[in-house]
């Protein structure tokens, strides 16, 4: 599920125009790859990684594949993979994950869901083994 940078307006507008953009990242979600845990149009509050450092499995990340360098992606963390994660898309027929495109680096763990609607913190889920 590619990604990209949109803005938020009242309460969690303020918050993310404070958030250090060295360590917080805000994303929109594009496409059904995640759904039914996130959606698109939803945005994201991810907290950016040195390494893979913080990640387990059942997180949803922030991802690159080497295959597509110039597209973020929105999966979750299955296991530790090599140098990399092999991550999944919560939709099983949306695919664009670990099995089109190989291990991933994860570079952002996602946090929180800020808009649209009520917030909510994005939890750890059993992964399902691809």
């Amino acid at each position: 599920m590619p990604v990209r940078s949109p803005s938020l307006s009242g309460r969690w507008g303020a918050l993310a125009a404070r958030a250090d953009p060295r360590r917080w990242q805000l994303v929109e979600v594009s496409g059904p790859s995640m759904v039914p845990t996130l959606r698109h149009g939803d945005r994201v509050l991810a907290r950016r990684l040195v390494g893979a450092d913080g990640v387990r499995p059942g997180d949803v990340v922030l991802a690159r594949f080497d295959d597509l360098p110039g597209l973020l992606v929105v999966k979750r963390a299955v296991r530790p993979q090599g140098a990399g994660w092999w991550v999944v898309s919560d939709n099983p027929f949306a695919g664009g994950d670990s099995e089109s495109h190989g291990v991933a680096d994860v570079t952002a763990l996602a946090v929180w869901r800020v808009a649209p609607g009520r917030p909510r913190r994005l939890g750890r889920s059993r992964p399902s083994e691809a």
